[in-house]
Order: structure tokens, then C-alpha cells, then sequence
């Protein structure tokens, strides 16, 4: 029995039989593009750091090494005795740094340093005998011998600074050389 619905071959309404999908034809080896390769490292361009260049007419460009004008040197020389207060890296900085530029400094920062250096091993004297003695309960005495001392070192190190803005020198009361 024939399907009525079925459509006679040759009829113009009738679509034509389903056929698989074409695969699209590849061309040959010879005509295929070349496969890309990866980007190529490439190290950075580094450029030549800029050259000295001479000031122009009449400017004049202060040398790294120039020495400290008269204030400048007092005013370093001060700060090296009041920087005492913090320690004695402000000391040992500005004491590096000046001692060629600066004759005040040089002596006054020396000065300052090798008091910052005694007052250091002082305090951390009573610190290590504050510790062995406090299990006797005598540790605190050495607690209060450590805040006497500092507190030393900040009366020394303002008549230090005090003294040298006014225009004159210090030394202090007892202090061992340790950089001469």
C-alpha cells in the first residue's frame, strides 16, 4: 500500500532527499598558509643613562663635595648633639658625612658620637646587670640607674646643642675617645 502522503517522484513540490553534510574541501600541503609560531622573546632596550652635561654660562652647579658655609657647619654641628637624644645614628650620619666638608662638624659630630657611643655601653651594661640581678629582686635599681642614664644623655645632648647654636664648643663631663 502506498503512503498518501508520500509525494510522487518528479513532482515540482517535492523537496529533494536529505544528504549529509560536505566536509569543505582542504587544499593541498603545498597551498595550506604556514602555521604561526610563537612571538620570540625579545629582551628590553635599555638606554645609556644621560651624560653630564656642563651648566650654562654664568650658573654654577655647587660640587658634591663643596664645604658647608659657616651656618650650615654650626647648624650640623648642633644637630649632631641634639640627634644624641634618639641614639647615635644621627650623630654617626651627620659625622660621615660632614667630616670632610665641615671642620666645626667634623669636631663637634666626633665629639657627640663618642659620647653617644660611651652612654650606648653604659646603658646596655645596667640592661645586661639589671638582668642577672633581677631574679635577686634587685633588678629594679638597675631599671632606675638605665632612666638616670638617659636621661643624663638628653640634659648632655641640649647643653650640647644649646652651647653650639650659641657659637661656642662642647665637650662633655666624661666621655671615652673612641674615634679620634
Amino acid at each position: 500500500m502506498s503512503d498518501p502522503n508520500a509525494a510522487e517522484p518528479g513532482d515540482p513540490n517535492t523537496p529533494p532527499p536529505a544528504q549529509p553534510p560536505q566536509q569543505p574541501a582542504q587544499p593541498p600541503a603545498s597551498e595550506q598558509p604556514p602555521a604561526q609560531q610563537p612571538p620570540q622573546y625579545q629582551p628590553p632596550q635599555y638606554q645609556q643613562p644621560p651624560q653630564y652635561q656642563q651648566p650654562p654660562a654664568g650658573q654654577q652647579y655647587a660640587s658634591p663635595g663643596a664645604p658647608y658655609s659657616a651656618e650650615t657647619d654650626k647648624q650640623l654641628a648642633m644637630w649632631a648633639n641634639l640627634g644624641g637624644i634618639v641614639g647615635f645614628l644621627p650623630s654617626l650620619i651627620i659625622w660621615l658625612v660632614g667630616k670632610d666638608r665641615g671642620p666645626r662638624t667634623n669636631v663637634e659630630a666626633k665629639e657627640a658620637l663618642n659620647w653617644q657611643i660611651t652612654i650606648t655601653i653604659i646603658l646596655v651594661a645596667i640592661n645586661v646587670l639589671g638582668i642577672v640581678f633581677s631574679f635577686v629582686l634587685l633588678g629594679w635599681i638597675f631599671s632606675l640607674l638605665w632612666w638616670a642614664g638617659y636621661i643624663l644623655n638628653v640634659i648632655f645632648s641640649i647643653m650640647g646643642g644649646v652651647r653650639i647654636n650659641a657659637g661656642g664648643s662642647y665637650r662633655y663631663p666624661f666621655n671615652f675617645r673612641f674615634i679620634k
